[in-house]
C-alpha cells in the first residue's frame, strides 16, 4: 500500500502510483522487468550521509553508477551511502522503495541528468512493489532537486 503521505504528493500532481506484488520492483532490473521497460527508466533513489550528519539524495537512472568525486564536488563534502536502518530512519521507507517525495525538507536532492534522456522514468513510491509513471520535469518539480552530472556507466569505474 503507498503510504499517505506519498499518495497525497502524487494527488497534488495528478499522478498515480503502479502497484505490484511486494519485493517485485525492489532492485532496479527487477523493477524494469516488472514494468516493461528500460533498466535506465528506473529512477534509483540513493541516501547519502556526511560525516557532520548531513543527508543529502541522489536520484540516478537504473542502469548508472554514482561518480562519488562528482556528488562530493556538489555537495561539498566527502559521503557515504546509508546503512539501511539509517535510510528507514531518515526516510521512513525501506531500501528498494525509497521515494524521492514527502522527505524531509532538510534532505536536499539531486537528479542525475541522465533521467532526462526518458520520456517516462519511474521512481519508487515507498514500498518495493511500486513505481510512478512521470517525466523528468515533474520529477524535478516535485522533489525540487538540483540536476546535474552525477553518474558514470554501469561498466566503468567509479571516480572516488
Amino acid at each position: 500500500m503507498i503510504p499517505d503521505r506519498v499518495a497525497r504528493v502524487l494527488a497534488a500532481h495528478g499522478l498515480r502510483a503502479l502497484e505490484f506484488e511486494p519485493g517485485t520492483t525492489a532492485t532496479a532490473p527487477l523493477a524494469a522487468a516488472r514494468l516493461g521497460v528500460r533498466v535506465g527508466q528506473i529512477a534509483k533513489s540513493l541516501l547519502f550521509i556526511a560525516k557532520d550528519g548531513q543527508l543529502c539524495m541522489l536520484l540516478c537512472p537504473g542502469d548508472r553508477k554514482v561518480a562519488s568525486a562528482k556528488l562530493k564536488a556538489a555537495v561539498g563534502t566527502k559521503l557515504r551511502m546509508t546503512r539501511p536502518e539509517e535510510t528507514l530512519a531518515a526516510t521512513g521507507f525501506e531500501p528498494g522503495g525509497v521515494c524521492p517525495f514527502g522527505l524531509d525538507a532538510t534532505i536536499p536532492v539531486f537528479l542525475d541528468e541522465g533521467l532526462a534522456h526518458y520520456s517516462v522514468i519511474y521512481p519508487a513510491a515507498g514500498t518495493s512493489a511500486s513505481g510512478v509513471p512521470m517525466t523528468f520535469d515533474q520529477l524535478v518539480a516535485i522533489t525540487g532537486g538540483r540536476v546535474g552530472d552525477f553518474t558514470v556507466a554501469e561498466a566503468g569505474p567509479v571516480e572516488d
